[in-house]
């Protein structure tokens, strides 16, 4: 069983997820007249950054903070692109919600650092003498503690350290909060990390945090396993995993013979049409089960060649990540983005297609292709097994590897495709898909397809693991935490 915590003003509940049992806190609005209680000692929130989080998370404390003492200010670069889009979001310098980066920092009691990445990295230094004595530090991925093992630093002592991290997107951390106003309990699943506590408050603080943010539940971690599992799993079946998988599918179907239409609908809409909404609702097993009796033997050959490969990838992925390398490419890569901005991911004839096949829609004629759900599924549960073996608990690992993949971020590819999803993302994820994603391409096609093109696939004990697995029964309590709503993505 993961450890509990202790709340002074939210209940906590033991749930079991997979072979264990953890501890969450369910959120809802109803929460919401708690939060100053759980926030003593907090008078303003500092929200550093305005990337893929920024925007949402201020929002979403400003809203569920509405009518209470404590106020959200955003703190960016005066010069900041960024400035009139916070502005036009509400924030102000006249009423004292917008103001320069350390001058927000330096005045805030709850700090919650959503800069890139990399910039991060180049300013922790500064933003540690900013902070004064007994604030507390929020962040919403622990890359900064990746860096500060990297460079044997240490945050200061004399300040609490917490992290509260959504599952998905900011797009859709903002959406679903919004579309929470009519559906109690909407929103964004969080993890939570209490790395120092000085005074006792820390764990309340990040679970007002979460709360606030609008998550349907709160599960705990630690800064370094959420970090490894973070940078790991947007490299993996969350982004770079998916988009390999959806072209090499692609082009294996163009070489079949059918159309260009046909082949992307059999891909790429298949995986974020109905093989997500499946698993979104009914679990993993749901897809197959939902198969005719010929569908589940192509299945099965799809997942049994699938498995390996995409385990390979994932195993040497998070040895990249756990050992450093990873951080240090995108340290490395901020230095370069200033003159050297990332390209486009989307202008290639796949993705044209894409644009074609999408503006012609029947989400009623989508097939749920049987042989991409296998290819990807099997992706999927290789992802799931590495985590479990790295240690990674049960509540993270569907988080991870499942929950964020079908109800936050391939709804955003489904809307507008792959540039759509991974470039909403933080600058660390967009920089490991554009890496990884042609990994998966390419040893699926080297590994896989010549199996398959023999005639082979089934392995009858990895499909004996597969129909037994512990994921099964941790989604479908996952799925009862779930709220009654699918996100509705917008442009």
């Amino acid at each position: 069983m993961s450890e509990g915590f202790e709340s002074k003003v939210f209940k906590a509940e033991k749930v079991r997820l997979g072979p264990a049992e953890e501890w969450v806190v369910r959120g809802g609005r109803h929460l919401f007249p708690l939060l100053p209680k759980a926030f003593e000692g907090i008078r303003q929130i500092g929200v550093l950054g305005w990337g893929s989080q920024g925007p949402a998370q201020a929002q979403n404390l400003r809203d569920s903070l509405e009518g209470s003492p404590i106020k959200v200010k955003v703190g960016l670069r005066p010069a900041s692109p960024s400035w009139q889009a916070a502005r036009a979001a509400g924030f102000r310098e006249e009423d004292g919600t917008l103001g320069e980066t350390m001058a927000v920092a330096s005045e805030s009691d709850l700090v919650i650092l959503l800069i890139s990445d990399a910039a991060q990295a180049e300013l922790y230094p500064s933003l540690f003498k900013a902070l004064k004595p007994g604030a507390t530090l929020g962040l919403s991925h622990g890359f900064l503690l990746g860096v500060l093992q990297i460079n044997k630093d240490k945050f200061p002592a004399n300040i609490n350290v917490i992290g509260v991290c959504p599952k998905g997107m900011g797009p859709s951390v903002r959406r679903l909060y919004e579309q929470g106003k009519s559906v109690n309990g909407a929103g964004i699943n969080t993890s939570f990390a209490v790395e120092q506590d000085i005074d006792g408050r820390a764990t309340d603080y990040a679970l007002a945090w979460s709360v606030a943010l609008g998550a349907p539940f709160t599960f705990r971690t630690t800064l370094e396993k959420e970090y490894k599992s973070d940078i790991f799993g947007e490299r993996a079946i969350l982004l770079g995993g998916v988009h390999g998988i959806v072209e090499f599918l692609f082009r294996r179907y163009m070489a079949e013979g059918v159309s260009a239409e046909e082949a992307f609908t059999r891909s790429v809409e298949c995986v974020t049409g109905p093989i997500s909404g499946t698993i979104s609702h009914r679990g993993i097993r749901g897809v197959y089960e939902s198969l005719t009796e010929e569908g589940k033997a192509t299945f099965r050959r799809a997942y049994g060649a699938a498995y390996a490969p995409s385990y390979e990838i994932h195993h040497e992925i998070y040895r990249e990540v756990a050992s450093g390398n990873e951080i240090r490419s995108v340290i490395l890569a901020g230095q370069r983005l200033a003159e050297k901005p990332m390209g486009k991911i989307d202008g290639t004839y796949m993705w044209k297609v894409g644009e074609k096949v999408r503006a012609a829609r029947d989400p009623a004629g989508i097939p749920l292709d049987p042989f991409t759900a296998g290819v990807y599924i099997g992706a999927m549960m290789a992802q799931i097994d590495l985590l479990a073996e790295m240690g990674h608990a049960y509540s993270e690992i569907v988080n991870e590897s499942v929950i964020e993949a079908v109800d936050s971020l391939n709804p955003f590819m489904h809307y507008k495709g792959v540039a759509y999803m991974v470039d909403n993302c933080s600058i660390t994820a967009r920089l490991g898909a554009r890496k990884w994603a042609p990994r998966y391409d390419y040893l699926i096609m080297q590994q896989a397809e010549p199996i398959w093109a023999a005639g082979g696939g089934e392995d009858p004990a990895l499909w004996a693991k597969f129909l037994d697995h512990p994921v099964h029964e941790a989604l479908a309590v996952a799925a009862s935490m779930r709220p009654s709503v699918d996100i509705a993505v917008k442009g």
